[in-house]
């Protein structure tokens, strides 16, 4: 065989090999990328226990120092977006009204305002089988705000789905 084709079949290979180390990541996260769908439905269903999860992990953080979380009222509307990192995570986020007491004895005590209720975006992650919470709360910023103040690692997948009750 000719040397010539040695270089032509060599600079073939080479180049099948680049194309498919360019197009891995973004096949291997299309094929890999749960159903957003299914993912928002099952979302639906685990809603309660998903929500009460979020406020006994919440309250247990000792976050904000002083105060005890004495209610969470959560709002009907959802909104979803992906983690722009390797996995493309799905996440959750559901406004929220908090509201909180002070401890007794505490530095928060005396100050008015404790009583005041505060809005908050509550964060839940889909992690390939589940649906899971730390308990972060996003203080001030509605779920749309949240989702543009983190627009570098965030992005929003679909429009918000109102829970069926």
């Amino acid at each position: 065989m000719d040397p010539m084709w040695w270089w032509i079949v060599g600079a073939f290979v080479l180049s099948l090999a680049v194309a498919a180390g360019l197009l891995w990541r973004p096949m291997r996260k299309a094929w890999s990328a749960p159903d957003l769908e299914k993912c928002q439905r099952d979302f639906h269903l685990q809603r309660e226990r998903l929500e009460h999860r979020f406020f006994e992990l919440a309250a247990a953080s000792g976050k904000p120092r002083g105060l005890r979380w004495a209610d969470c009222d959560f709002a009907d509307d959802v909104t979803y977006a992906r983690d722009r990192g390797l996995r493309g995570e799905l996440q959750a986020f559901v406004g929220v009204t908090i509201r909180f007491e002070a401890i007794e004895g505490g530095p928060m005590e005396d100050v008015e305002a404790v009583g005041n209720l505060r809005a908050a975006t509550a964060v839940f992650r889909f992690d390939g089988t589940l649906w899971r919470t730390d308990g972060r709360a996003i203080f001030n910023l509605n779920p749309a705000e949240a989702i543009a103040y983190y627009h570098e690692s965030l992005t929003r997948v679909a429009e918000r789905q109102t829970r069926r009750v």
